[in-house]
């Protein structure tokens, strides 16, 4: 009952017309990333956050989480209109969602994802208002201990779902950790790395990390390829909802969708890509006729557009509850947190409960707002995804300098973001994952410090970590992640070699 009075609570203080105006914006923006390809939400989360200085944490926070569910309905619309995933959740749908535009349902591919995101989108927020409060008051039992098993668990996850090699995302977590550690240290006060430089005494500036390695990379790879967008045509758009007799099915997908994408956001590390591609085998599995996938299967839409939504809203229980981002856009948004005075974690939904309760009820009314313009207006997303790259990246180049300048009024984060560019360029040139490097950025030091404190209370024993039930199953568990993503590495590079011998 607390729960469903502070939601109340929280429509009135999202309903104002300042946070409104913020949440349209955030979504409107979200949209125009998800059908613009190349231009994932964690970059333009990261390219926007230096504009959310100047405004109060809750309209700050409503818009930019907008941008990162708003992106996911995005991308839909150029997948299936002109077969061009805007970003990276729609490439799944494109397997039937194209299709099915062939055959002259584009309509209805669209009316469908539309119900499934705002279904899935909707009832994974109904799970973040009546999970998260339950969820934030156990961890409010965890110690340093328990608190640095549980980051360790999640850089585990990290490392063994991100990048298609173990090494290089391991080289990726390292980085970013080593990153992590320049400055002061958090119990002694000591300088580390910093090489004689006033301006890394406070450490680096996570915004301008952020910038560089995904937005300036962005453009320096897009300049290199020369991409341009070719001259599709929009499909036709007409009949919004599907068949008599694709009902059922497509209902079971929405909420066999909405339960896989929910549980896949609670798990730090992983991405929308995982409870898509785990929806549509789910649904080819249990489809009477499997040969119908790719062909332009109802289901094939509905369930992985619903898991991506959903995933959405549960990816911001870790975050509220233990100050854990689950996924890149995620730790960009721990980032505004913390740039707003903000601390996540257990104590947030006491300390700041109208925030959050704000946020989850803005959520709400972002979905609504989603499904309004989604549709009427798909014709004109499609159209914005055919503006040529050559106009579209020196905008963005533009937005990355100003943005990296008003972190501090000062041509040293200029000069940061474009060093974290060409590292960033590099980076994906060798095929290093930037994901891990961002997260264990923002964990790093939540991870030190907790060790630390937990080991002066163990006297510097580190087996006082297992000697605790709660940190000593995290941390079993973390080295059996580990242990499995090593052996799937050396078996999968065996059979490679195995398979290159016999050719």
């Amino acid at each position: 009952m607390d729960s469903f009075v502070q939601l109340l609570q929280g429509f009135a203080t999202a309903g104002t017309w300042e946070n409104l105006l913020y949440c349209t914006i955030g979504v409107t923006i979200g949209m125009l990333v998800g059908v613009l390809p190349g231009l994932g939400p964690t970059t333009v989360t990261a390219l926007l956050l230096p504009l959310t200085f100047g405004l109060d944490p809750i309209p700050a926070i409503i818009m930019l989480a907008g941008i990162y569910y708003g992106s996911m309905y995005g991308g839909t619309i150029t997948t299936v209109l002109i077969n061009t995933p805007g970003e990276a959740a729609s490439v799944i749908t494109a397997l039937d969602g194209y299709p099915m535009a062939k055959q002259g349902r584009a309509g209805t591919a669209l009316g469908v994802a539309a119900i499934g995101s705002f279904v899935g989108g909707t009832l994974s927020v109904v799970g973040l208002a009546f999970v998260a409060p339950p969820l934030a008051r156990l961890a409010l039992e965890f110690g340093p201990a328990e608190f640095f098993a549980l980051i360790v668990l999640g850089l585990s996850l990290i490392v063994g779902l991100m990048g298609k090699s173990l090494i290089r995302g391991l080289i990726a977590a390292l980085f970013g950790f080593i990153l992590s550690l320049i400055g002061q240290d958090p119990i002694t006060g000591s300088l580390r790395w910093t090489f004689g430089q006033p301006h890394l005494m406070g450490g680096l500036d996570f915004v301008t990390i952020a910038i560089g390695m995904f937005g300036l990379s962005e453009i320096l790879i897009a300049f290199e390829q020369k991409t341009e967008a070719g001259a599709k045509i929009a499909a036709k758009i007409k009949g919004l909802l599907p068949r008599r007799e694709e009902w059922r099915p497509t209902i079971m997908s929405i909420l066999r969708g909405t339960g896989i994408g929910f549980l896949i956001g609670l798990i730090p590390g992983s991405n929308t890509v995982i409870p898509n591609i785990l929806s549509y085998t789910v649904e080819k599995r249990l489809a009477k006729d499997p040969s119908r996938f790719g062909k332009g299967a109802i289901e094939g839409v509905a369930g992985p557009e619903t898991a991506n939504n959903a995933y959405c809203g549960s990816a911001l229980i870790p975050l509220f509850t233990l100050g854990i981002p689950s996924s890149p856009t995620i730790a960009i948004l721990f980032g505004a947190f913390i740039m707003h005075g903000l601390t996540p974690g257990p104590t947030l939904m006491q300390t700041d409960a109208d925030l959050v309760w704000a946020i989850i009820a803005s959520m709400f009314i972002g979905n609504l707002i989603l499904l309004i313009m989604n549709l009427p207006l798909a014709g004109m997303w499609a159209r914005i995804a055919l503006i040529p790259p050559r106009y579209l990246y020196p905008v963005v180049l533009i937005i990355c300098i100003i943005g990296a300048y008003t972190v501090s009024n000062s041509l040293w984060d200029v000069g940061v973001m474009l060093v974290f560019g060409i590292i960033g360029y590099l980076f994906r040139k060798l095929d290093i994952p930037l994901a891990p490097v961002v997260l264990t950025f923002i964990l790093g030091n939540l991870m030190e410090t907790s060790m630390m404190q937990a080991l002066i209370g163990f006297q510097g024993n580190f087996l006082g970590f297992f000697q605790r039930p709660i940190s000593g199953t995290l941390l079993a568990v973390s080295i059996l992640i580990i242990a499995l993503s090593v052996y799937s590495n050396i078996r999968n590079r065996r059979n490679l070699l195995g398979g290159d011998a016999e050719e």
